[in-house]
């Protein structure tokens, strides 16, 4: 029988990364045949030292990064990491867990771990490692530009960094002044938004629009209070996907770029329409503090730019 399947990463507190595949039938399926479905793990990364903090899919599933509290930010390929380890031919394994399913109803879902067939990946085993100032909880593949990847490092490094996958090299720097907790690239747009939790200097700005390859600030966002974003993801619409404009038609716009939904530390989620005031152009000149008109702001160095409120 043909079921759904899709390929899961899981970190652990430890550094360890499993990666597992999924199979889920239809509801209809599972009435039918009374199986509700299996995890089977196929490989163990063990190549951190310390808590997962982020992990990421390449857009065609080719390659995967994973980022720890270890200040690493490690590359694999996924047909590597899926490659049979035949030396440990040790007595199958397999035990239960407990699902939740979508519908609510909690069921229970097998989670294999044959070990004759589960890989040991270890240190070396990665395409690339690069190293950052702090943790790395940020990472997103661009969508339109193949091979490149941007990460964000947390307090004491407090920069977005950009790299091409197949060399390894770096590729560009941008000094935020602040903890990077997301980074989410447009699909429609040389652009990248980019959320912010501790700042050090202090400033008000908890999400960023950055232009690729300029590594310009072409937006920013100031939150009231002291509220830090802690993380972000892409929707494909807008808060107000019903409403209409002027002329009667909903607007094309936001359902073309859709928003981020940041979740921030007064427990609150909040809607950002990022890509939705047109087309910006990106400010000229070299910055003297890295090209961050974040930084350039707090030094008294003012930028064209637009401010989205």
């Amino acid at each position: 029988m043909l079921v759904k399947s899709e390929d899961l990463l899981v970190g652990d507190d430890v550094g360890n990364v499993y990666y597992y595949a999924v199979e889920w039938p239809d509801a209809w399926e599972v009435d039918r045949s009374g199986w509700p479905g299996v995890m089977t793990l196929l490989a163990r990364i063990s190549v951190h030292s310390q808590q997962i903090c982020g992990l990421a899919w390449s857009n065609d599933g080719s390659a995967f990064a994973t980022g720890g509290n270890d200040n690493l930010c490690c590359l694999f390929k996924t047909s590597h990491v899926l490659q049979v380890n035949r030396m440990d031919d040790a007595v199958d394994q397999s035990t239960e867990d407990i699902f939740l399913g979508s519908d609510g109803v909690v069921q229970n879902i097998n989670i294999n771990a044959t070990r004759g067939r589960v890989k040991s990946v270890l240190p070396g085993a990665e395409k690339h490692r690069w190293v950052h100032g702090a943790a790395v909880k940020a990472i997103s593949f661009c969508p339109w530009r193949q091979g490149l990847v941007a990460t964000g490092g947390g307090s004491n490094d407090k920069c977005i960094h950009f790299f091409h996958t197949v060399s390894g090299a770096c590729l560009a720097t941008i000094n935020v002044a602040a903890q990077v907790t997301s980074l989410i690239w447009s699909t429609t747009r040389r652009e990248i938004a980019a959320t912010f939790g501790y700042a050090q200097p202090d400033h008000p700005y908890r999400v960023a629009v950055f232009s690729w390859p300029e590594c310009r600030q072409v937006a920013a966002i100031p939150w009231e209070g002291e509220h830090r974003a802690l993380y972000a993801i892409p929707y494909p619409g807008g808060p107000n996907d019903g409403s209409r404009s002027r002329r009667g038609r909903v607007s094309s716009k936001i359902k073309q770029e859709g928003c981020i939904i940041v979740a921030a530390s007064d427990e609150s989620v909040k809607f950002h329409e990022v890509w939705g005031a047109g087309p910006k152009a990106t400010a000229g000149g070299e910055g003297c503090l890295g090209g961050s008109d974040i930084l350039e702001g707090m030094e008294g160095i003012d930028k064209e730019g637009d401010l989205i409120r």
